[in-house]
């Protein structure tokens, strides 16, 4: 069986399409802040603390070991026993601070604790600024 030079060329050209960046399978689409926040937040609740470590910005990991980090996520515990490990994004925005450019924030909440009129946790991220896809601080608030 003999193949015709114009649908060999097809081939080549349809295979050679196949292999350049973007065509094929979707590329996967950088995290949005909201979704590191909560991959974040999941990790520590969980107490996978090395991945929620590593969501951590250089500097920030540069100012905290990971067994002081442990630490800092110990009083999470509690709230994780009494409300659960179910999070939900409270609110986002922007902080303006006495700095030249607003901080960027994801809140969350633990989901059982939604029924009161305000949480009694917020789960707090900060990030460098808009295109930062890492933690550059965190924070368990308690509400009151």
């Amino acid at each position: 069986m003999r193949v015709g030079a114009g649908v060999l060329r097809i081939m080549m050209v349809a295979t050679g399409l196949l292999l350049l960046p973007g065509s094929g399978p979707a590329q996967q689409r950088p995290l949005s802040q909201v979704q590191v926040a909560r991959r974040f937040w999941l990790a520590a609740v969980g107490q996978h603390w090395q991945q929620a470590y590593r969501w951590l910005t250089p500097t920030a990991r540069a100012q905290l070991s990971e067994r002081q980090f442990r630490q800092t996520l110990q009083p999470l515990r509690e709230p994780v026993r009494q409300f659960g490990p179910i999070i939900d994004l409270y609110k986002l925005g922007y902080r303006l601070r006495d700095v030249a450019a607003p901080e960027p924030f994801v809140a969350y909440t633990f989901r059982a604790d939604t029924l009161a009129a305000r949480p009694h946790f917020q789960l707090d991220i900060s990030f460098q600024d808009s295109t930062a896809r890492q933690v550059k601080s965190f924070r368990l608030i308690q509400m009151k």
